[in-house]
């Protein structure tokens, strides 16, 4: 049997319905646009526009801080430049004041509307810092994703069941709630990529979801998540699945086309 006719045999077997991915389900807005396109900086699709004007005011915003009182801003950025082991990194927005030095970059570099989609500036705004920091990740929807396997998805997404409802989430946002919850420690979350110490941050990450989310993990299914980082990672999906389930999930302004990228960012 081939892989992609195990995947569907599984789906199948365990009677799967819903299913929650680390993958992109929609598409950009230039991939479905059927306009006369004036250009990717006159883009006149309104999830774009929007987008574009939030961007523009928060810049906007900063500069006038900044001629307002150039000598308190300077001593507020190089405030913030300085980095405190102990802060709680989920405490802060990224478009609190004073935003950060790599996050004005992003806002700089601008809105690509054929590679971008609204939902990645809804993730700047709320988790660009802690993705930079904590995992040393942006959020491109189709940044670290090959053309070859965005193919191969649309082939095993037209085999699949009909009525299979699918889910896009990342981990690394759902470790971030997570840590906002305190059901996980910082630390833990810092020492996921140690080669060394990794097993045991995944352990008691587990441990904090066992405890405070009401699963039950059984001990060889627990031995199989420690040991195995993308059994680990789809556990983790798993938990914002049942978010989901339970309603807990954040809500998406409609500027983001929520029920089109069907996105699950948790809420604990």
């Amino acid at each position: 049997m081939s892989g992609d006719d195990a995947i569907r045999s599984w789906i199948e077997k365990y009677d799967v319905w819903q299913m929650v991915l680390d993958f992109p389900l929609s598409q950009p807005a230039c991939a479905t646009c059927l306009l006369d396109c004036p250009g990717a900086a006159l883009c006149p699709e309104p999830s774009v526009k929007e987008v574009r004007r939030q961007m523009d005011d928060l810049l906007t915003k900063d500069q006038e801080l900044l001629s307002q009182n150039p000598k308190k801003y300077e001593q507020d950025r190089n405030e913030d430049d300085l980095y405190d082991y102990n802060r709680n990194i989920t405490h802060k927005s990224p478009t609190d004041y004073l935003m950060s030095r790599s996050f004005k970059r992003r806002l700089k570099k601008g809105f690509i509307p054929y590679w971008n989609r609204a939902l990645d500036f809804w993730v700047w705004k709320n988790y660009y810092n802690q993705l930079l920091e904590m995992f040393n990740i942006s959020f491109d929807s189709f940044g670290s994703t090959s053309l070859m396997v965005q193919s191969r998805f649309s082939y095993l997404r037209r085999h699949f069941p009909k009525d299979l409802e699918l889910y896009e989430s990342r981990v690394a946002i759902i470790l971030t709630e997570l840590l906002r919850s305190n059901i996980i420690l910082q630390k833990d979350i810092f020492n996921l990529s140690d080669m060394d110490i990794g097993v045991e941050a995944r352990l008691d990450i587990l441990k904090g979801i066992e405890k405070h989310l009401n699963v039950f993990i059984y001990d060889h299914d627990l031995e199989i998540l420690v040991q195995n980082p993308r059994a680990f990672d789809s556990f983790i999906l798993a938990v914002a699945g049942q978010n989901k389930i339970n309603e807990l999930n954040q809500k998406l302004p409609d500027w983001v086309r929520p029920t089109e990228v069907a996105f699950i960012a948790p809420k604990f």
